[in-house]
């Protein structure tokens, strides 16, 4: 008798021990579930739509104003916002580490940035340093528009907030505008008001705001776009092409050398069209420019051809343009959410 109790008795110790096991790994599985932000799911994108990108595993991923970021993997689009950990619901820069985390800067927000694993977001601040390198891990990006004359470099475990230096001869207060790595390696810094600035690991060299904008007497546009033509030659969001890495200087205290190119995009002499918002190259070597309010323009190295974009058989104001994957071209817009271009046109993109 004695015996069928103290078996009786291990038993039910045996099953309250795995009752417990049972227990726990419910609880750690709900706190797991958690820690993983889902997002809301919604029928559309907002309607200012200031960036796009598209990660390494063909998820698009569209920055905006003022609704945060949205998530779009071919099916189904999440939106993410401030109530899910972003910092900012304003997204001017989306960038992608070697891992496949998804960065998010805002303008909005000062010395911090967004990291986004797949399921958390986190916040990274930034260390105010001078810790100047040019590492190829490295990720770089811009401070904010307003002219505190910083950006940061991430070296995947801290975030570095460094300072530019003035340009030669100028000392007026500036914002970056743009980052740009080119073919080489070197790292180019867009500004407003003093022009761009070249960064080789070892000094700074400028291109002054009188060689890269025609507003002589008046305010600045800025350089808000980088890139690289089919030849090397530079493009700083103005009618001229900047050559650096060829023998041939303009003067001898000058890197580079400023050609006259393409002029105004639409072939006046007296264009408004002069500058652009954001440019492209795409897999044919041509460049793709976005202006403000009149449309995206395509040079293919000899003639200019326009596109105008439009809704309702209105044109609508344009933010940038952006080369996915297989190398469709997308635009983001001021109040009209995302477009993508159909080998024609390019039209509203409706998931």
């Amino acid at each position: 008798m004695k015996l069928n109790v103290l078996i009786l008795l291990i038993i039910l110790t045996l099953l309250t021990s795995c009752n417990g096991q049972t227990s726990s790994y419910e609880k750690n599985t709900k706190q797991l579930n958690k820690q993983i932000e889902k997002g809301n799911t919604v029928k559309e994108l907002g309607s200012n739509i200031m960036v796009i990108y598209q990660d390494k595993n063909n998820i698009y991923w569209f920055g905006s104003w003022e609704t945060g970021v949205y998530k779009y993997d071919g099916k189904t689009l999440i939106n993410y916002t401030t109530k899910h950990g972003l910092s900012n619901n304003r997204v001017d820069e989306i960038k992608e580490d070697k891992s496949g985390n998804i960065y998010f800067t805002s303008s909005n927000s000062k010395s911090t940035i967004s990291k986004f694993d797949g399921n958390l977001f986190t916040t990274i601040s930034a260390k105010i340093s001078n810790d100047w390198k040019l590492e190829s891990t490295d990720m770089w990006f811009r401070h904010s528009y307003e002219n505190e004359e910083k950006v940061y470099r991430y070296d995947g475990n801290t975030l570095f907030e460094l300072e530019l230096p003035q340009p030669p001869y100028l000392s007026n207060p500036f914002g970056v505008y743009s980052i740009y790595k080119d073919r080489i390696g070197n790292i180019w810094f867009g500004t407003n008001p003093v022009g761009v600035c070249r960064y080789d690991g070892q000094s700074f060299k400028w291109i002054t705001e009188e060689d890269v904008t025609e507003f002589r007497s008046g305010g600045a546009n800025g350089v808000r776009s980088i890139t690289e033509d089919k030849n090397g030659d530079f493009w700083f969001n103005t009618e001229y092409r900047y050559g650096v890495y060829d023998s041939t200087t303009l003067e001898s205290d000058k890197f580079y050398t400023r050609h006259k190119s393409i002029g105004g995009l639409d072939g006046k002499k007296d264009s408004s069209l002069d500058e652009y918002l954001s440019t492209v190259k795409d897999n044919f070597n041509n460049l793709w420019f976005v202006t403000y309010l009149d449309g995206v323009w395509k040079y293919d190295g000899t003639k200019i051809m326009h596109y105008p974009v439009q809704d309702n058989s209105k044109d609508i104001s344009l933010f940038s343009i952006y080369k996915d994957n297989k190398g469709d071209l997308w635009l983001g817009t001021h109040e009209n959410g995302a477009y993508k271009f159909n080998g024609t046109t390019f039209e509203k993109f409706i998931k």
